[in-house]
């Protein structure tokens, strides 16, 4: 587990957070909660469950949508966020490719929190209409 200020210094360093200042970034550490994760771990479960916006600290995830893997994940990427802000089950499975070291944010937090950070908004907005590039470049 990392002190609080090497994980302020990761958050730093990650372009979800990269628009947040120092005070802004020891909230966020206190905000978001680390957790750890084994192999073959499924975090979302397509149509069933999970509930969270996950920040990848270390390792990959994959993505995977009946049983096909659309996308791969790593260090700076994040996921959950669909699900919770459309109140609806997970569209697909999330899986621990190896360990895996996150941040987590309760399902009923990410709202007041994406209010409160505007700029992590943007960058979710931003990193959302680039998914969406992508897996309509993906259906052609």
């Amino acid at each position: 587990m990392a002190d609080s200020n090497e994980l302020i210094d990761e958050l730093a360093k990650l372009a979800l957070f990269a628009d947040l200042d120092e005070p802004q970034l020891r909230a966020v550490a206190h905000i978001f909660e680390e957790a750890w994760y084994a192999a073959d771990t499924r975090l979302l479960r397509q149509g069933i469950g999970g509930s969270g916006f996950y920040v990848i600290l270390e390792g990959e995830v994959a993505v995977v949508i009946d049983g096909e893997e659309r996308a791969r994940l790593t260090r700076g990427d994040f996921f959950g966020e669909v699900a919770i802000l459309l109140g609806e089950r997970p569209v697909a499975d999330v899986v621990a490719q190896g360990p895996l070291r996150v941040l987590h944010l309760a399902g009923q937090d990410l709202h007041s929190f994406l209010l409160g950070y505007p700029r992590v908004t943007y960058r979710v907005l931003v990193e959302q209409t680039r998914r969406l590039r992508n897996a309509n470049r993906w259906r052609r």
